[in-house]
């Protein structure tokens, strides 16, 4: 397995593992989905094992895949996105380090972003640099969380920023030192479960965005790929 789930305090930890990038490879992409299909009710943190949360797509794994090998790849990505999105309960994104192209993704899609205040951790969306378009799902998601300028700066210079950068531009809601990174944000999740609106609040402010990630998924086209 290239993730590790285990339940703590009244909250399940998804942690990518695979050293020492966490790269999003097929593999790692179906393991979580299963996981964000099979969450039941819990708050959920989803981190990184070691100092990187995830530098994003395998380009090397995805560089070997034939035409057919990298459309799929893109619909495993968008139904990735959906599950996660698909999650009741609070989602909290604990970012121990870099998190790049897809990684950034995954965290856009959580509900709450806490990051280890690393100067040496670099977030962007640099799929033009890889060579790799975005899926459907996470181009939609990328227009719907961050802010136009922010947007155009980040993924048509494919701009590296830090973790302060991030915070600053509210992409990122709290920064702290690494080694409390999973306490706050076990306290992060058990504080917004405790709000007895935070599922309706939740459908109505993202679910807008659910569907049409879902959309994506059942339409089943992936123009950038195809």
């Amino acid at each position: 397995m290239s993730i590790s789930v285990t339940t703590k305090s009244a909250v399940t930890i998804v942690a990518l593992n695979r050293p020492r990038l966490n790269l999003l490879d097929p593999a790692a992409i179906d393991d979580l989905t299963s996981a964000f299909e099979r969450m039941d009710g819990l708050p959920m943190i989803l981190t990184g094992a070691g100092d990187t949360f995830s530098a994003g797509v395998d380009v090397k794994a995805f560089a070997q895949l034939d035409q057919a090998g990298r459309a799929a790849f893109a619909r495993a990505i968008t139904k990735m996105t959906a599950a996660l999105l698909s999650v009741r309960a609070p989602v909290i994104a604990a970012l121990p380090g870099h998190a790049l192209g897809g990684g950034l993704v995954l965290a856009l899609c959580c509900d709450y972003r806490i990051a280890a205040d690393n100067p040496g951790a670099k977030f962007g969306l640099t799929e033009a640099k890889a060579g790799v378009p975005f899926p459907s799902g996470p181009a939609d998601i990328i227009r719907h969380e961050v802010p136009a300028p922010l947007l155009r700066r980040l993924t048509l210079t494919s701009a590296e920023m830090s973790a302060r950068d991030l915070y600053a531009a509210g992409l990122i809601d709290a920064l702290c030192e690494g080694e409390e990174l999973l306490s706050k944000a076990e306290d992060i999740a058990a504080r917004l479960a405790q709000q007895q609106g935070f599922e309706i609040v939740k459908t109505q402010m993202r679910g807008p965005l659910r569907e049409q990630v879902i959309a994506r998924c059942k339409a089943g086209e992936e123009p950038g790929f195809s």
